[in-house]
């Protein structure tokens, strides 16, 4: 295939991408910004296969490549429950940190293949970008599969912390550059190609394990963000347009989203990139005891009088409900008070769940309609006029101590104010603190009332107390 034509493929693919990112910020389109990005990947594969001068025996091992990796991917997504979904986009981007370190190697190996020069006389510019498009990528693929093994709880969620954690993370960091910079003089040592793989591998593993369960949601942003830099790194490299665009697109809108991510946390951008900015063991301590203070226990029966005779709900679902499976009871329990002219709305707060947008996918499961789910910036200032607020499995986004408690670890972070209704209900396991580890003021509020259980179970009652 002529360059140009191949070049103009990838340009088509690439504005597909950008229409798939446009389309998939916000649910009514989201579904057809996933067919835009499948087309535009499609066509990206297709172009690169037509252009490349290969023998038969390497067409077809890219084939068979393609269609084992296909195969796999399509029974993953399959079978995947939507519990999982953090888990496996941590893994997914753990194979695009691998990738970008394979196809290094693969430069490295034989220059000539890619037209970036010869064994240990590859271009200076090449070896700039190949070292820092391997360096991204290692770091990616560790710092993916601790958090992977976080999230599928291989591995304890709490953090990680040990003596001069920080100072080791930026001597490592600093080791890197120097080895990239004797790298490129060198003109292609595979000794320090190699010193520069095992530092970042070890860097990458130390940036996450400090990192604890609630703040995952950012943590799989800011690899998001990492494993677009290493493809596209990896792209410039090689000289395909198509990786360093989409490894740009994919970079930049996951730095993006961490950054919001971060505002929905308080937490500071740097400390992210950093690591290590999750909470620690006296995290507890700082929300404040919660002593022999005492709470309202209630009951489905007592919940399903309440909302009976409310006349707007706001529902607020977290990870919580997310375990317990209890999107598809959520929805029925919502439409039979909808038929009673209860108007129903969700609260989503950014960082509910374990990554980015999960609460808005499990509502969506359960054919929640769209036009139903608000974030919050939109909602916040409703539930002063909210005479039930139902609280499913959330509750570091809820506690008022991030607002009133300086001491506390999550103080700033900006919070659903549900402590604002007349009545919360609060449907949780037992008394036990949120990721954060900080107790939740909202317990002991008269205007709550806490129901204890599984979720789903729960929700489950109340909707057969509706409808009694």
């Amino acid at each position: 295939m002529d360059q140009s034509f191949t070049s103009l493929a990838y340009l088509v693919a690439a504005v597909l991408f950008i229409l798939a990112l446009r389309g998939l910020s916000h649910p009514t389109t989201s579904r057809r910004g996933n067919q835009m990005g499948i087309i535009g990947m499609l066509i990206a594969i297709l172009a690169t296969f037509a252009h490349g001068d290969m023998t038969i025996g390497g067409s077809l091992l890219i084939i068979l490549g393609v269609a084992i990796g296909g195969a796999i991917g399509t029974v993953v997504a399959l079978r995947i429950k939507m519990t999982a979904l953090p888990q496996l986009v941590a893994a997914f981007h753990s194979l695009v940190g691998l990738a970008a370190l394979c196809v290094a190697a693969s430069a490295l190996n034989a220059p000539q293949s890619f037209g970036i020069g010869a064994p240990h006389h590859i271009h200076v510019e090449s070896l700039i970008e190949m070292s820092i498009g391997l360096a991204i990528g290692a770091i990616t693929f560790t710092g993916s599969l601790i958090a992977f093994a976080k999230l599928q709880a291989l591995m304890s969620g709490t953090p990680i912390m040990f003596r001069g954690q920080h100072k080791l993370n930026m001597g490592l960091g600093i080791l890197i550059v120097v080895l990239i910079v004797l790298f490129v003089i060198s003109g292609g040592s595979f000794i320090l190609f190699g010193l520069i793989a095992l530092t970042a591998l070890a860097l990458g593993l130390l940036l996450i394990i400090p990192i604890g369960g609630a703040d995952m949601p950012v943590v799989v942003s800011m690899l998001n963000s990492y494993s677009g830099w290493a493809a596209s790194g990896i792209g410039f490299t090689i000289g395909n347009l198509a990786l360093i665009v989409t490894g740009a697109l994919v970079g930049s809108s996951g730095a993006i989203l961490s950054y919001i991510m971060c505002k929905g946390m308080n937490r500071s951008i740097i400390n992210v990139i950093a690591g290590g900015f999750g909470t620690t063991g006296v995290a507890a301590a700082a929300g404040g005891p919660a002593g022999d203070k005492a709470v309202k226990i209630g009951s489905a029966d007592d919940a399903a009088f309440i909302m009976k005779n409310a006349s707007k709900v706001i529902v607020v679902p977290g990870y919580g409900m997310a375990v317990s499976q209890a999107q598809h009871a959520l929805r029925e329990m919502a439409d039979i008070l909808k038929k009673d002219n209860v108007d129903v709305k969700y609260a989503i707060h950014p960082v509910a769940g374990r990554m980015p947008g999960h609460m808005n996918v499990l509502l969506a499961e359960a054919n929640v309609p769209y036009d139903e789910v608000f974030e919050l910036e939109q909602i916040n200032n409703e539930f002063a006029t909210a005479d039930v607020v139902y609280v499913i499995g959330a509750n570091d986004v809820t506690n008022p101590a991030a607002k009133t408690n300086p001491a506390s670890p999550i103080f700033g972070m900006p919070i659903l104010e549900v402590d604002k209704a007349k009545t919360v209900l609060f449907v949780k396991r037992s008394m036990s603190s949120g990721y954060a580890g900080v107790d939740n003021e909202l317990f002991f509020r008269d205007n709550t009332m806490m129901l204890f259980g599984d979720a789903k179970k729960m929700t489950e009652e109340i909707v057969q107390a509706l409808n009694h």
